[in-house]
Order: C-alpha cells, then sequence, then structure tokens
C-alpha cells in the first residue's frame, strides 16, 4: 500500500473537497493523510511515496503560508512523486482553466522557488449564502466584473469532476 500525503492551503473547502475525491480515484491501494499547510506543520517526507499539494486563491493570491512551507520544505518538494493543483473561479473560464493559460500558475511560478513537474488548475465553487458580508460583497463585485454569477442567494459548484478524476489518474501514474 503507498502512503500519498495530501497537502492543503484551503480558503472555504473546495480545495479539501477536490482532494477527497482524488483519494476516492486513486482506490484502496493508497492511504491518504490530509494535512493542513495554514498550520506550520513539521513533515517527514520520506513517510510518503507521493505528496499532493492543492491551494486555493483568494482575493487574486495564493496564500503566504504556502509560500513559506515551500521556502521551510524546498528539497523534500523537489522528489520526483509530487504534484500541485491550484483552485480559482477564473478557472470557470475555457482558455484560463489549465497551467498554460492560468494567470495564478504563471504568479506561483514567479514567486516560488518549487515549480512542480505535475500541475493542475481547477475551478472552485461560489458559496455566497457561506461568506460574511465584506466577503460577499467583495466577491460579488469581482464576479460582475468577470460576468459570473451576481445572484447571492446561490451557491455554484464550477468544478469540473471528469477532469479531476483524470488528474488524479495522471498523478497515480507519476
Amino acid at each position: 500500500m503507498e502512503k500519498v500525503l495530501l497537502l492543503h492551503s484551503s480558503c472555504e473547502g473546495q480545495t479539501i473537497k477536490i482532494l477527497n475525491h482524488i483519494e476516492q480515484n486513486l482506490g484502496e491501494q493508497y492511504q491518504c493523510d490530509y494535512v493542513d499547510i495554514h498550520l506550520e506543520p513539521k513533515i517527514d517526507f520520506s513517510a510518503y511515496d507521493r505528496v499532493l499539494v492543492g491551494a486555493s486563491v483568494r482575493y487574486g493570491h495564493l496564500n503566504k503560508k504556502l509560500y513559506q512551507f515551500i521556502a521551510r520544505n524546498l528539497t523534500s518538494l523537489e522528489q520526483a512523486k509530487v504534484a500541485f493543483f491550484c483552485v480559482n473561479l477564473t478557472a470557470r473560464k475555457e482558455g484560463k482553466d489549465t497551467p498554460a493559460t492560468s494567470a495564478y500558475i504563471k504568479k506561483f511560478l514567479l514567486k516560488s522557488p518549487w515549480h512542480p513537474k505535475m500541475m493542475a488548475v481547477f475551478a472552485g465553487a461560489l458559496r455566497y449564502p457561506r461568506y460574511n458580508f465584506f466577503d460577499r460583497t467583495m466577491i460579488k463585485l469581482i464576479m460582475k466584473l468577470t460576468d459570473g454569477e451576481t445572484d447571492t442567494t446561490k451557491e455554484v459548484e464550477y468544478t469540473d469532476w471528469q477532469k479531476v478524476s483524470n488528474f488524479s489518474q495522471q498523478f497515480k501514474a507519476l
């Protein structure tokens, strides 16, 4: 049985939901451990056969704790079986949903000393009723500017689960 470390930097939980889907796709021959990067964990990477890092974008940025984690663990992250994915609402649009076309991946690669060999971009979820007043107002403004959903009574999940499943199979083959 292979051990897999599923690291996450999540704002509203969609990144963790995507990791759950990936774990299901990996199957029973993989034992998965979840670790929140925001808790600044100390990890023995040698205990794992493969590592997956998932991070969400909030207000145009990945969390600074992700970059701090990468700086502390760069050597370990540069091992052969490590992959990365980014979750954001911009990826709901065709042409902004691949590592080559994602502005957030481009920013990540400029800012991070770690350049994962395997990457993906997934659309996130819009959860207006769950946001506080400030977040709901700001996200509504951003969505209006980008021709997105502005009805604050709605929750919309943009994640393409087939794309996540395909990524899971590529991660298995890594």
